[in-house]
């Protein structure tokens, strides 16, 4: 049977599953979403139509509040993953270069311990964290830090708060790896060779922990942008994210096809950051080590 699976299938027979698995589970339920969103809702009790397709949808995602609300889920993506690269950095390096590694896998444990708990559930406790009559406004009021109770809850800052600390995890792990691949080797040739702890760390640890980097962001950025959760809870009226909208259209305003149009629109614009920052980081490292290569020339052999 194994024999004859390999002569239908070729050399890809082993992969089979994985095909099979991306192609019922994303291939076919995303050629759905986009298939819908060139319908329309034709009346009160159906969700969608498609005997008429049209580009209707997609002018009303790219007007109005849906465009305004889905270009403040971007800046909240954004600035959220700068933030967790922001804190996971600093704290990677340590645990990779200066912990035991006997100790590191309790830290790393330690690291993902809200995963034991339920998404919902911790972002609730922010909730209780944020209130106004929470112990975290008590404290500063103690401190003297605020005159008045905390007023945060149900806002945009709110909803930072909450999508760094439940995504934050998801940039530790890569980066962590990353720096611990690269190891101390090349770090103590820099030093022998002059090169001080700065230079070492964006010039040698750094170049070598991008893939890890890169990772990361991906890993953040794509489910923080499509994140609703953090918002409904946390966000208020005045933290809306797309993702919400995207949910409601589904949900409750039984609009498929505007709901597709949006989780289409959110994709493109989604894989556009992406491509762009990708390019921007490319840029980057060219003139890096075109710098490097010029400033090498120059000291005499």
């Amino acid at each position: 049977m194994k024999r004859l699976a390999a002569k239908v299938l070729g050399p890809g027979a082993l992969a089979f599953p994985t095909w099979a698995y991306v192609v019922f589970f994303f291939v076919i339920p995303v050629s759905m979403v986009l298939f819908y969103s060139f319908g329309y809702k034709p009346d009160e009790y159906t969700t969608v139509a498609t005997d008429r397709l049209s580009f209707d949808r997609y002018g009303e995602v790219f007007n109005g509040a849906v465009l305004s609300t889905l270009l403040a889920s971007l800046r909240i993506s954004i600035v959220g993953t700068l933030l967790c690269l922001a804190i996971s950095v600093p704290f990677t390096y340590w645990l990779a270069t200066k912990v035991r590694p006997e100790r590191r896998g309790l830290l790393l444990a330690l690291v993902m311990v809200p995963f034991w708990t339920n998404f919902l559930v911790r972002t609730l406790g922010w909730q209780i964290i944020l209130s106004p009559d929470g112990f975290l406004s008590d404290w500063m009021q103690g401190l003297g830090m605020l005159g008045e109770p905390l007023d945060i809850l149900y806002t945009r800052s709110a909803v930072q708060i909450g999508v760094v600390y439940n995504y934050l995890p998801l940039m530790i792990l890569p980066l962590f790896v990353a720096m611990d691949t690269a190891g101390t080797r090349l770090r103590e040739a820099s030093y022998d060779l002059g090169a001080g702890r700065i230079s070492t760390f964006f010039r040698v640890t750094m170049p070598l922990a991008m893939p890890g980097v890169i990772s990361g962001c991906v890993l953040v950025f794509i489910p923080l942008t499509g994140d609703y959760i953090t918002a409904s809870v946390l966000g208020g009226a005045s933290g809306t994210m797309i993702g919400q909208i995207i949910a409601s259209q589904f949900n409750t305003a039984q609009n498929w096809a505007l709901g597709a149009a949006m989780a289409v629109s959110l994709m493109l614009v989604t894989l556009l950051v992406a491509a762009v920052a990708g390019l921007l980081l490319w840029a980057g490292r060219a003139l890096f080590h075109r710098l490097t290569r010029v400033q090498l020339e120059g000291v005499p052999s």
